[in-house]
């Protein structure tokens, strides 16, 4: 019985992370959607990338958690932080800047809520 109900706490604590995560993205995703560029990695400005290393930062620890709380649960990794980081780093010059790609991200999160 402890087990049970530690399981069942531990994935109310990842559902809750998970809420936590995707609120923090959203906010990130606004911000860069309204032209601040960073978040995605896609120049070489570090000042850019600066001013974003403390929300990626955030994203990555709370991402980080969340796979080891699934982990634990035997459930998949958290696909949206795996999406996330998958969509960083340098693209070629023909690529959609940073705001176009967050209000995609936006689109689609705000569609599948």
């Amino acid at each position: 019985m402890a087990k049970a109900d530690r399981l069942e706490r531990l994935d109310a604590r990842r559902a809750d992370l998970e809420a936590e995560y995707a609120e923090a993205l959203v906010a990130a995703l606004r911000v860069t959607a309204a032209g601040k560029w960073g978040l995605f990695g896609h120049n070489a400005d570090k000042v850019s990338r600066a001013a974003a290393a403390p929300v990626i930062e955030n994203l990555v620890e709370l991402g980080e958690a969340i796979d080891t709380m699934r982990e634990t649960l035997f459930l998949e990794p958290f696909e949206l932080h795996r999406e996330f980081l998958a969509s960083r780093g340098p693209v070629d010059s023909q690529s959609v800047g940073e705001p176009k790609q967050a209000q995609a991200w936006l689109d689609r999160l705000t569609r599948a809520a």
